[in-house]
């Protein structure tokens, strides 16, 4: 088909030009590495996956009200194909978007986008402030106090899971380990043991 497949470096000058805030772009990389994860985990294109996980806020910073279709914009002015475009779109689905994931990669990355931040929140509070010693229970122990990480909205991680095809606790195991396998990018590499 010719169709041109971008590459995770045009992918992360992207997300730079765009993005200037370091907690932006420690998001982007978290959401990649565990899109990563999940590809692989799945046997999906690892590095397809990964690179939606870094393009998917692109318009964020800078144009908040235009979230998501702004992202379409962007990327097809790029020359992006069509399933990269719609995988970022479609994150947003019910919220800014009307694009509804169908794909799993689409699906993965509407369910762990909000997840990561609740995953980041469990690890700043711990003595460690540390990713790796992160357990699926402590997340899970912060799940049901709304005022912790209140911004983020559990029943879409829940509806995502629901999407998937599988559980909370695998969906969080998922996330934290793709977040470990990046913590020092993402700057919760933090000091593990501390007590």
């Amino acid at each position: 088909m010719g169709e041109r497949i971008p590459t995770r470096q045009e992918a992360l000058e992207l997300l730079h030009q765009y993005n200037q805030t370091e907690s932006l772009r420690k998001h982007a990389y978290a959401v990649e590495g565990v899109m990563r994860h999940i590809a692989r985990k799945r046997g999906e294109d690892e590095e397809k996956w990964g690179i939606v996980g870094l393009i998917h806020d692109l318009d964020y910073e800078k144009f908040p009200d235009q979230h998501c279709s702004k992202t379409r914009e962007i990327l097809q002015q790029e020359g992006w194909p069509e399933e990269y475009i719609r995988a970022a779109v479609s994150h947003g689905w019910g919220i800014c978007s009307d694009m509804m994931p169908q794909t799993a990669m689409e699906k993965a990355l509407y369910a762990i986008d909000e997840l990561t931040g609740l995953v980041v929140t469990t690890a700043l509070i711990r003595p460690s402030k540390s990713v790796l010693d992160v357990q699926v229970k402590s997340v899970k122990n912060k799940w049901k106090d709304k005022r912790f990480a209140a911004g983020v909205d559990r029943s879409v991680i829940e509806k995502g899971a629901s999407m998937l095809g599988v559980g909370l606790d695998e969906l969080i195991e998922d996330t934290i380990k793709g977040m470990q396998e990046v913590a020092e990018a993402i700057g919760l590499k933090g000091n593990p043991g501390a007590q």
